[in-house]
């Protein structure tokens, strides 16, 4: 097996954990989505089996007003 391919498939088993990390706070539940939501289930993902020792990713989105 070349490098290439082993990091391939360490990378697919981080993103499948941090998959099921994200359903298992049901983040894929609600319809409703907005910044922050979807903000936090993607650095849920991305972190895959550090949420699994106590990392909980969150960002706190600004959306600009509307001018009146």
């Amino acid at each position: 097996m070349k490098i290439g391919s082993i990091v391939g498939v360490i990378v697919v088993i981080w993103l499948v954990i941090g998959v099921l990390a994200a359903v298992q706070r049901d983040y894929f539940s609600d319809a409703k989505t907005n910044c922050a939501e979807v903000s936090d289930t993607a650095l849920t993902i991305i972190a895959g089996p550090l949420n699994y020792v106590g990392v909980n990713p969150e960002v706190k989105c600004k959306t600009p007003q509307p001018s009146k």
